[in-house]
Formats: structure tokens, sequence, C-alpha cells
């Protein structure tokens, strides 16, 4: 049942609601004025209208770590410096103050924050760094500035097989993971050690390259590591000034090339393959009786019927003298036999003596005991040596410039400027020490005709550079 109040009362009942809706108000503006007032409905529209998907796709991509999520963008524009768009900040990365409003971001127009992109220079001292041999002997010094400077990769083509350098650089970091403790030249900083360059730096180098690699072939795109904008975005790069003190002009680093031949052969002495090569047996090796003989004296039947040393020693195979003088001086060899089946043989441990840098081949007295693997080797001692793959490794000084350096190559190819990257993953006598010179593993060759065809088209000299993964 409806009251009709009188009208006097109703004209009452309305000047105090007014009144008291006019208190209120009053009250509600004094709070606003004490607080920041939020955005607008208006504004937030516009905030986010504005955001498309492409903005938000660039956006996403410059808050995100390539080496955590770097399917979210091409490899062109992952981590390049000044490569995205720029874009607003997302309505969704807002979060709610203590008063409930929105925290502060960056204006539009102001670059968004970069991971990983801190400018980091190496500082090379000019305190003498004492060069040593393959004896550990000091032989002369240099300082860090005369080898290394700072630099930066030039937008030339990076090219490299993915899947080859993604095997030498797992090889190389489970190397360090399982046998560099017992290993004192693994565990050099070499010259880069006077710029603070550690050996945990060359190993978070190896383990980031993993990680892009693995990533980029699991989604079927080009690597990112053959993008110089990314590589330079993410490493920091170091010219590498040969040091040659019969050639004080030489300005870039003599590139020679090595190579794995394949040889016929046999598992028993022939008249066309005479020359074994041996393996020394373990309970004979201990008291090091085979460092007392040259590579001549080894030829001369020491180890055959009725020689000095019969039974220390056991024949692998047969080759012709050339083949033995390949084997010797490349390291490993592949040998196929006449059966049809094949093997590859790696060097094991040498006699001591060291080699002559320009000496004739058949003339040094340097002499190595092999062993059979199951792929071509690299760095290591005894059973522990690093599998390595043509075209992505580099035999070098490891124990002035390091192990696990990873290497790019600036030459000229048929007219056109390109990189090539690898791995320093393997060394030899001739590079003990050596500052101006890397061996290019080139490839298997079934003759040396056709190896001197494939280097023809190879730089003999190249610009080098070292690179070293940026701290986050």
């Amino acid at each position: 049942m409806r009251l009709f109040l009188p009208f006097k009362v109703q004209l009452h009942l309305l000047v105090l609601t007014l009144f008291l809706s006019t208190l209120s108000s009053c009250a509600e503006r004094e709070t606003q004025s004490q607080t920041s007032a939020p955005p607008s409905q208006s504004t937030a529209e516009k905030t986010e209208s504005s955001l498309s998907s492409q903005d938000a796709a660039s956006w996403s991509i410059i808050l995100t770590d390539p080496e955590e999520s770097p399917q979210t963008s091409s490899p062109s524009s992952i981590g390049a410096p000044d490569s995205s768009p720029q874009a607003p900040a997302s309505p969704s990365r807002l979060k709610p103050g203590k008063t409930g409003q929105p925290q502060k971001t960056k204006p539009q127009g102001q670059a968004a924050p970069k991971r990983n992109t801190r400018k980091q220079k190496v500082a090379f001292s000019r305190t003498p760094y004492a060069v040593i041999d393959e004896a550990k002997k000091d032989q002369f010094n240099v300082t860090g500035e005369q080898i290394f400077s700072n630099s930066t990769l030039p937008n030339h083509q990076v090219d490299f097989n993915e899947a080859d350098l993604l095997a030498v650089l797992i090889n190389v970091k489970t190397y360090f993971e399982s046998h560099s403790q017992n290993d004192s030249t693994a565990l050099r900083e070499g010259i880069l050690g006077t710029g603070g360059v550690t050996v945990q730096d060359i190993q978070d180098t190896l383990a980031f390259m993993i990680n892009t690699l693995e990533q980029d072939i699991a989604l079927q795109r080009p690597s990112r590591l053959k993008d110089p904008n990314f590589l330079n975005t993410h490493f920091q790069v170091v010219k590498w000034q040969p040091y040659n003190p019969q050639q004080p002009d030489q300005n870039q680093l003599r590139i020679t090339k090595y190579a794995v031949f394949a040889h016929q052969g046999s598992r028993t002495k022939t008249a066309e393959f005479d020359t074994p090569i041996y393996q020394l047996k373990p309970e004979y090796a201990v008291d090091k009786f085979f460092q007392n003989y040259s590579k001549q004296e080894v030829l001369t039947g020491i180890y055959e019927t009725g020689g000095k040393e019969q039974g220390k020693v056991t024949p692998l195979a047969y080759l012709t003298r050339q083949g033995l003088e390949d084997a010797l001086l490349q390291g490993t060899i592949l040998i196929r036999f006449g059966d049809g089946s094949s093997a590859y043989f790696n060097v094991d441990r040498n006699n001591g003596i060291a080699y002559v840098r320009g000496q004739p081949q058949r003339e040094q007295k340097r002499y190595w005991y092999f062993k059979q693997v199951d792929a071509i080797k690299g760095y290591g001692p005894k059973t522990a040596k690093i599998a390595v793959r043509p075209g992505v490794t580099f035999a070098g000084d490891v124990l002035n410039i390091g192990l696990g350096k990873i290497i790019m190559l600036e030459h000229n190819t048929g007219g056109t400027q390109q990189l090539n990257m690898g791995v320093l993953a393997d060394t030899g006598g001739a590079f003990l020490p050596n500052l101006y010179q890397l061996d290019f593993l080139a490839g298997v060759f079934p003759s040396h005709d056709q190896f001197k065809q494939h280097i023809s088209t190879l730089p003999a000299y190249a610009n080098a550079y070292i690179l070293i993964k940026k701290k986050s």
C-alpha cells in the first residue's frame, strides 16, 4: 500500500537529499586531490587500441631473451641492436601499485629494455705475457694489446654447416666438463687472460652457441649464428693481430689447410704396403722407452722380428712410405683395406722430439704411435681426444691462444667478402708456439691432387676474430 506524504514534507526531504549529496561530492573531490588520478576510460581504450598484433609481437621480441625464447622472431631481428620497431607498452604489463594505480612505464619513443646487449670491452693490459712452447718453457714475451683488440664483425655472409659445428661445439664442451680438470693445457687462459677472459667465459660461449643452434635446427630455420647483427649483439668480438717475429709486417693470419687422406693399406705386410703404423703395448709404454728412438730409427726395424725392441708394439696396419708420412703430418688417416673394410687411425703418443718448422717431412725425427678410432680426432691426450669435423675445425696454438675459442675468418671468395666460423679444437707441433697461423681441417680426400684442387679456392690469409659471449 503506497503512502502519500504532504507536499511540504516531500519538499523538505528533497532539499535534505540535495544537501547530503553536495557534501558527499566535496568529500570525494578532496580525497581524489590527495592521490594521483587514474587514467580515464578513453585513455586506456586508446592505448589498447593502438597496440596492433604486429606491435605486440615486436614488443615481445624486445623484452624476450633469445636464449630463452628465440622462436618469437626471425634471426635478423632477435637481439639485434636497433633492429626491432619500437612499440608502446602493453596494458597487460601494467601492474597495480599500492594505491591501485598503474605503475609507470617508459614513454613512447624511448627504447625498450634489451637483455644481453651491454657493451663489454676486453681491457687488454700492457703487462708482458710469457709465450710458452710445447715443453711449457718461456720463449718470448708479448702483451695482450699487441695481439688482440676490440672490434665488431663486418656485415658479410656467415658460412658454416650447422650440424657439423654443433657436433664439434658439443664435443669440446664435453671435454671441458669431463677432462679439463686433469689437463693443465685446457685450463690455460692464454693471452686473452690478460684481458680478463677466463676459461669459464669460453665454456659459457660454447653453451650459448649450442643452445642457439639446437633451437634453430629444431625449428628448421637458418641459424641466428649466421647473422652478423646477432653475433655483434651477443658476443664480444676480439680481432686477432698476427705476431710473427720472422715477418713483422704480416697483418693477416696465415691459413694453412690439413686433411685426412684415404689410403689403401693392408692388415699384413706386403711388397706394396711395407711400412707399418704401430700402437704401443700398455705394459711397455709406462717406462717411456719409445722416447729413445727417432722416426728414422723406428723405420730401420727395431720393432720387427729380431729387432732391439721386438714385441713392445702392435702393428695396426701397413701403408706405403708416403702413406705413413701423410698420417704423421695430418694426425689422422683413413685406411681402406682389400676386403672392403676401412678404419680411422689417429696419433696417440709421440717420442718427445719436437717438430722442426721448415725441415722436410721425411727428415723430421718426430714419430707418432697410433690407435684405431671411430672418427677424426683433434686435441686431447690418449683416449680423450675430441672428435672433430671438417669445415668447422681449426688447429692452432692451444697453449697461448686457448682451447675452444670460437674463430671467425673474414676473407674474399670469388670476389665476395664472407665470414667462416669454426672452433679451435686441434693442435700440432707446428703451432707450439705460433701466434700468426691457423690450420683449417678441409676434409677427407683420396689423393693430394684432389686436396690441392679443393684448397685452391680457400684463402691463404684472412682477418681473424674470436667471439666471446657477453655476460648478461
